[in-house]
């Protein structure tokens, strides 16, 4: 058939979760370099004499050839690009930040084969810091969600104001606003983070890691608490992981 090569198709790719399927296979879902997220279905993975099926497990970056299905792809061939799967979930901090993360890509990748580029690189940068422990479990988590909050279109302002940019900073900090907010626009229960939270989390959504590990314990998780309340007000529901997110 003169449209048989065409469905053959290769990338590399997150592996962001797995589910059974009938007795022997497994549905993963990838987040790729160039085609965004997909569903495959990998037969026979969970047999003792599958060749790959190691390979897609959760944390996993792999390289896949894949066959493009009517409802789900097929996966022909996979082999490790690097599994980060055993240095996180040996340390439970990295564990359940890197949970979130995953869950996260999932969610905002909402349409499959919709590319991602920046969100796929995001993932696969959290993963390397998580599994080499570059940087604390909690930054790495808060980090990767500000920014990919930022592809997302969701960037919280963190200095001018979010509704009328009057440059600030403001004292006051509005989730649904979409962050800082002047007195002029500040709605009624807008917070009042400390100053030195929102300096935080400037740093780590710019990548001023020097900064951000000399915060205190107390700004991490009032800037945590934040995060998570603006990336599950996007979202419009929350995420299961974030609960069990271990913080310092």
């Amino acid at each position: 058939m003169s449209g048989t090569p065409q469905s053959l198709y290769r990338d590399e790719g997150v592996v962001l979760r797995t589910q059974k399927l009938g007795e022997a296979d497994r549905i993963i879902t990838v987040l790729t370099r160039r085609h965004g997220k997909v569903r495959a279905v990998a037969k026979g993975v969970r047999r003792t004499k599958s060749k790959f099926g190691a390979r897609l497990e959760p944390f996993s970056h792999v390289d896949l050839q894949l066959y493009a299905g009517r409802n789900l792809d097929i996966v022909n061939q996979a082999e490790s690009i690097r599994a980060y799967g055993q240095a996180v979930v040996n340390d439970y901090p990295a564990y359940t930040a890197g949970t979130a993360v995953l869950e996260t890509a999932d969610r905002l990748a909402a349409e499959e084969k919709e590319p991602s580029l920046r969100l796929f690189l995001l993932v696969i940068g959290a993963l390397r810091s998580l599994a080499e422990q570059t940087h604390p479990s909690g930054l790495v988590l808060d980090a990767f969600l500000l920014r990919a909050m930022s592809v997302a279109g969701w960037e919280p302002s963190l200095s001018d104001c979010a509704r009328c940019a009057e440059p600030g900073p403001h004292r006051h900090f509005s989730v649904p606003a979409g962050g800082s907010v002047c007195p002029s626009c500040r709605p009624t229960g807008s917070a009042m983070p400390n100053p030195v939270t929102i300096e935080l989390l400037e740093a780590l959504l710019g990548g001023d890691w020097a900064l951000a590990e000399a915060s205190q314990g107390t700004n991490r998780r009032e800037g945590s608490g934040l995060v998570a309340a603006l990336l599950q007000w996007h979202l419009e529901r929350g995420l299961r992981s974030l609960s069990l997110v271990e913080r310092s």
